[in-house]
């Protein structure tokens, strides 16, 4: 379905992301995990269209992808939650869903989405008259997320969804994301807590200073030495 390959990515014409190459097959969750400032969120806002690669190539459902605006990217079913959240505050939990199926012409699908929305995320629905500011961090994330299915995505993109909550809440969250993939959706996530994200994943990779230092299944780099010293204590 995704196929990034060999991009290179500058901030202000210094290199941060270097001949980095990764795959997503439908119906995968894939994973890249690395320490802060190896390049994940910068590699998820190149695919979505906020930067540019200056070498390589990014083809979704085999066309590239690269040079299109990020408009163009969400109406070709890429959808990409970014790490900052970004809800509107001052309107409601629904009216927020409700932007986020922007794209959408039929009003039945919309609500098909919003109901299921709800039924990922109860308390969305609890608070569904709420306005989006005076949200928990947690409930903002679950936002955040709602807002992103509300497009029906071919590819959901997540950024850090349990970076800054509780305990209980970072639970929560990956709980969701399980179900997600249990529902089949194709999910790209980046995500601080290493050893839960490759749990939960088909394969990862792993970036180190803007490169590719290692690939594979979950359940093998979970088992690879490099990553139990650098990211689980071991």
């Amino acid at each position: 379905m995704l196929r990034v390959s060999g991009i290179e990515v500058r901030y202000s014409g210094v290199p941060v992301i270097h001949d980095v190459s990764l795959e997503v097959n439908k119906g995968e969750l894939v994973s890249v995990v690395g320490s802060n400032g190896s390049g994940k969120s910068t590699l998820l806002k190149t695919i979505a269209g906020a930067l540019r690669p200056t070498k390589g190539s990014i083809v979704f459902e085999d066309q590239e992808i690269s040079h299109l605006s990020t408009a163009d990217i969400v109406r070709m079913g890429i959808t990409y939650v970014p790490e900052a959240r970004l809800i509107f505050g001052p309107l409601t939990v629904e009216e927020n869903l409700e932007l986020g199926a922007y794209i959408l012409n039929d009003a039945e699908e919309m609500r098909k989405n919003l109901e299921n929305v709800y039924h990922l995320f109860p308390r969305l629905a609890e608070r569904r008259l709420q306005q989006g500011g005076t949200l928990s961090g947690g409930e903002q994330q679950m936002l955040a997320i709602g807002r992103g299915l509300m497009s029906n995505p071919k590819l959901l993109m997540l950024d850090e969804p349990s970076l800054g909550l509780m305990p209980k809440l970072v639970d929560e969250m990956l709980e969701a994301v399980a179900r997600l993939k249990e529902a089949g959706k194709t999910i790209l996530l980046v995500e601080q807590k290493v050893r839960e994200s490759l749990e939960l994943s088909d394969r990862g990779y792993v970036l180190q200073t803007g490169r590719t230092i290692h690939h594979g299944t979950g359940r093998e780099l979970l088992n690879t030495e490099a990553i139990k010293k650098a990211f689980l204590g071991l």
